[in-house]
Parts: C-alpha cells; structure tokens; sequence
C-alpha cells in the first residue's frame, strides 16, 4: 500500500486487516516500511537574490499486508472493501 498521507493508509490498512480475519485468514502485518521523502529546492526569484531559496518536500509511506490462508471468500471481500482515494494498493499472489 502507498499513500502521500500516513493517517490515509492507517486507516485503510485497519480496514483491511479487520475483513482478512472475519473471513478466517491469517494476517501479518501493517508493517510500516521506510517513507520515501523528495525534497525539490525552487529559487524565489529569477534574476533578484539569487541566494534566496525555497525547500518542498513529498513524503509517501508505505505499509506492508501479508495475509496467509486466503480463500475464496477473502478475495470477494476484499475486492468489495471501500477505501480512501488517496491509497494505492498493489495485490501479489
């Protein structure tokens, strides 16, 4: 899972877990895996004080799922689980 806000992916990997073990599945996890930060540097000015400078960055974190035992009725409910638009979710079998 990825996501640019950490309570976003909180949230979604709470949802997720609890529909995992209503169905009978074995869960580990979320484990938080390190935020990946960009930082971009921007010049205020074109022409006039050349030294002055702004900083951004963009943090997006990433949780971790390993779910165990999945049956037919985990993949139907978790393909039916409504979760923030801010979260992407890559599924590996």
């Amino acid at each position: 899972m990825k996501s640019f806000d950490s309570r976003l992916i909180d949230m979604s990997a709470r949802s997720i877990v609890e529909t995992a073990k209503k169905t009978g599945s074995r869960v580990s996890g979320p484990i938080p895996l390190p935020t990946h930060v960009r930082k971009f540097t921007v010049k205020r000015s074109v022409h006039v004080n050349v030294t002055a400078r702004e900083q951004f960055e963009m943090r997006s974190y990433q949780r971790l799922i390993d779910i165990y035992n999945v049956t037919s009725d985990t993949m139907a409910s978790l393909s039916n689980i409504e979760l923030a638009s801010g979260v992407e979710i890559q599924v590996k079998q």
